[in-house]
C-alpha cells in the first residue's frame, strides 16, 4: 500500500519496516523525487508536496528510531550496533543535506502560513548554518558517541560476588549503614575513573570534530554554532551566563541549607557525598515497586488522577509495549523519550531498579509522551517538534503535577512515606538546578577557551567549578570521585549544550507548580493547551500558554526558590499533600 499524495513516482513506502535495513542509496531516490517534483502555482501544489515531505521524514525517522531502541536496549548486541551505526552514521547525517535542499527550495517559493512560520525560521537558520564539509564529521561523531554508549553500557562492579550496573547500585545509595552507602558511592565513580583515559580519549576527538563545525560554518565558537542549530532564538549565551549566576546567589545558597539540615537529622559532624541520597524521616529505605508490573499500573492510575486522558494515553503504551523500564546487564545507561514518529507513538527507556527515583524518571518521560501524543495532531512533522526548552517543561511540569497523587492507594507510597518522598523532590528540584548550571558552564568554558582541549584542564575546570556551585558537602580527599561525575554525564559527550533547556524548563515547572497549589485543575488545563501547540509559536509564547515565563534573573528566581523553601517546610512540619488544598484520597 502506498500513498499518492504527488504523481506516482513519489509512492511512499507503507510503513517504516521498508526502511529497516536501508543503505543511503535506498533513501535518496525519495528526496530526489521531492526536489524534482512540480511545483508552480504554489497555492495548489505546496501544501500536498510538505505532506509528502514530511510523511517520508517520518517514515525514515522512526526506522532509525527503531535501530537506536534495539540498540540501547543491548549495547552487546553487534547486529543492532551495526544497524544504529549505519542510520546515524551513513543516513542521518546525508539527511540535514536533504534537509535544507528542500527547505531552501521551499523558501525561495516565498510561501508561508502562520501555523508555520516558526518553522520556516528553523529552516532559514538551517540553510544559513549548513556546510557539506561537516556531513562526514556528523558521522565521526556519531561514530564516537556509539563508542561512548558502549563503554557506559558495559560498566559493571563486583557486590559480593555479584555483578552489578552502575544503575544497580542506586538502592545501596540509600541504605540506612553509612559504610553500604559509601560503598556503593566508591564503586560506582571508579568503574568510571577505571575507563577515564579510554573516555578522555573519545572526548578528545569529539572536542576536535565539533571545533571544526563550528568553523567550517563560519561560527568563533563551537557554543555560538550550538546556539544556532538548537534554534535559541529567545535567549543568547550571556542570558545563560546570568543564569549562572542567579543561581550561585539564590539556589546554592538554598541547597547549602538543606545540606545543613541533612547533616543534623542525620547526626553527622560532616555530609559526605554518600549522605545525600539516603531518605530522611525513615529508617527504611523507600521502595516504591517491587515489580515491573506494579511500576507500570500504579503509574497509569497516577496519570488518570491527574487527567484521565493522559491516563489512557499512558494506559495504551503499557498495552502496545513501549515501555522498556528495568535495568538489565549491557543496556546502556540513563533513561528518554523518543517519538516513533510515523505511528504516532512514543517510547520510554529507563534502567529502573526499585527506587523513589525511578517514579520520578517515569513520571518526567511520561511528560514527553504526552506532549507527543498532543502534538501528533498537527499536519506536519515539523510542527511536532518543539526545541528542549518546551519539551523539558512538558516533563518537568509533569513531575509536579502528579506529586500529590503518588500517595496510596493509586500510588506507591503510604502517606508518611509520600511525605518522604515528596520532600526528596522538591529537594531535588533545587539540587537539580545547581547540577545543570555547573554542567552548562562547564561546557560553556570547554567550547570558548582553548584549555578546554587539554583534559587535564577540563578535570580541574570541573573541580573549580563543583566548588563554586556545590556546597555543604564535603568532599575532601574525593577529587577523583568527583571528577567521574562528568564523565557519566552523557549530554556532555553526546548531546553538548544540551542542559540549560532543563534549568530553564525547571523554572517554568515551578511556576506551573505553584498555579497548581492554587487551582490545579486550571493548571493542568493550561499544561494541555501549551502541549497541543507543538512547535507552532515562538518560545516565550509556548511558556505563557502554560502559565509561565522564561527566567535567568536572580530576583526573579529568588522568588521560585522561596516558593519551594515554604512547600519543602509544610512538609517537614507534617502537611498532607504539596497542593494546599488538594489532598489525595
Amino acid at each position: 500500500m502506498t500513498q499518492h499524495l504527488l504523481p506516482p513516482m513519489i509512492d511512499l513506502p507503507a510503513s517504516p519496516e521498508a526502511f529497516r535495513d536501508a543503505v543511503w542509496e535506498d533513501v535518496l531516490p525519495y528526496y530526489e523525487a521531492l526536489a524534482a517534483a512540480p511545483l508552480d502555482p504554489p497555492d495548489t501544489t505546496v501544501e500536498p508536496w510538505l505532506a509528502t515531505w514530511s510523511r517520508l521524514d517520518t517514515l525514515v525517522g522512526e526506522a532509525g528510531t527503531l535501530a537506536m531502541i534495539a540498540y540501547t536496549g543491548n549495547t552487546a548486541d553487534t547486529a543492532a550496533e551495526q544497524a544504529y551505526l549505519r542510520f546515524s552514521m551513513e543516513i542521518s547525517p546525508r539527511l540535514e543535506e536533504q534537509q535544507v535542499r528542500l527547505a531552501r527550495r521551499l523558501l525561495d517559493l516565498g510561501w508561508s502560513r502562520p501555523d508555520l512560520e516558526t518553522t520556516l525560521r528553523r529552516f532559514r537558520t538551517d540553510i544559513e548554518i549548513f556546510r557539506e564539509a561537516n556531513v562526514a564529521r556528523f558521522a565521526q561523531i556519531e561514530e564516537l558517541s556509539a563508542g561512548y554508549q558502549k563503554i557506559s553500557g558495559g560498566l559493571s562492579v563486583d557486590w559480593d560476588g555479584e555483578a552489578k550496573t552502575i544503575p544497580q547500585l542506586q538502592p545501596y545509595l540509600k541504605a540506612a549503614e553509612r559504610a553500604v552507602r559509601e560503598r556503593a558511592f566508591r564503586l560506582g565513580a571508579q568503574a568510571y575513573l577505571a575507563k577515564r583515559d579510554e573516555l578522555a580519549d573519545i572526548f578528545d576527538r569529539m572536542y576536535a570534530l565539533r571545533v571544526a563545525v563550528a568553523r567550517e560554518a563560519g561560527f568563533a565558537d563551537y557554543q555560538q554554532y550550538c546556539f544556532a542549530t538548537k534554534h535559541r532564538f529567545d535567549y543568547t549565551p550571556s542570558d545563560t551566563a546570568r543564569f549562572h549566576e542567579a543561581v550561585q546567589q539564590t539556589v546554592t545558597p538554598a541547597v547549602e541549607r538543606l545540606m545543613a539540615h541533612r547533616r543534623q537529622a542525620l547526626g553527622l559532624d560532616v555530609l559526605r557525598p554518600w549522605d545525600v541520597s539516603v531518605d530522611l524521616g525513615t529508617s527504611t529505605p523507600l521502595k516504591p515497586f517491587a515489580d515491573v508490573g506494579t511500576f507500570v499500573n500504579r503509574a497509569q492510575s497516577i496519570f488518570t488522577r491527574v487527567d484521565p486522558e493522559l491516563g489512557g494515553q499512558f494506559g495504551l503504551m503499557a498495552t502496545e509495549q513501549l515501555l522498556d523500564l528495568e535495568s538489565r546487564p549491557g543496556k546502556a545507561p540513563g533513561g528518554y523519550c523518543t517519538d516513533l514518529a510515523f505511528r504516532g507513538r512514543p517510547f520510554i527507556f529507563m534502567n529502573a531498579v526499585g527506587v523513589p527515583d525511578d517514579v520520578n524518571t517515569l513520571v518526567h518521560e511520561a511528560g514527553h509522551c504526552f506532549h507527543d501524543f498532543a502534538t501528533h495532531a498537527l499536519p506536519f512533522t515539523w510542527q511536532r517538534r518543539t526545541g528542549h526548552e518546551a519539551a523539558e517543561l512538558a516533563s518537568m511540569s509533569m513531575e509536579l503535577l502528579a506529586m500529590p497523587y503518588l500517595v496510596q492507594p493509586d500510588g506507591y507510597y503510604a502517606p508518611e512515606e509520600a511525605r518522604v518522598a515528596w520532600l526528596e523532590h522538591l529537594e531535588d528540584v533545587l539540587g537539580a538546578l545547581v547540577h545543570i548550571a555547573s554542567v552548562d558552564a562547564f561546557q560553556a568554558w570547554i567550547y570558548t577557551d582553548p584549555a578546554g582541549a587539554d583534559r587535564d584542564a577540563r578535570d580541574a575546570k570541573w573541580l573549580a567549578l563543583r566548588d563554586q556551585f556545590e556546597r555543604g558537602v564535603d568532599w575532601n580527599g574525593l577529587e577523583p570521585e568527583r571528577l567521574a561525575r562528568w564523565y557519566r554525564q552523557l549530554h556532555i559527550f553526546e548531546l553538548p549544550f544540551y542542559y540549560i533547556e532543563y534549568g530553564i524548563a525547571q523554572l517554568g515547572a515551578l511556576q506551573v507548580f505553584r498555579n497548581a497549589v492554587h487551582d490545579a485543575g486550571s493548571a493542568v488545563a493550561a499544561y494541555k493547551r501549551f502541549l497541543a501547540l507543538g512547535g507552532t509559536r515562538p518560545l516565550p509564547e509556548l511558556y505563557a500558554a502554560a502559565g509561565a515565563k522564561l527566567i535567568f534573573d536572580a530576583e526573579a528566581m529568588a522568588e521560585l526558590v522561596a516558593f519551594t523553601e515554604e512547600r519543602i517546610e509544610a512538609l517537614r512540619a507534617g502537611a498532607e499533600a504539596p497542593f494546599r488544598g488538594v489532598i489525595p484520597v
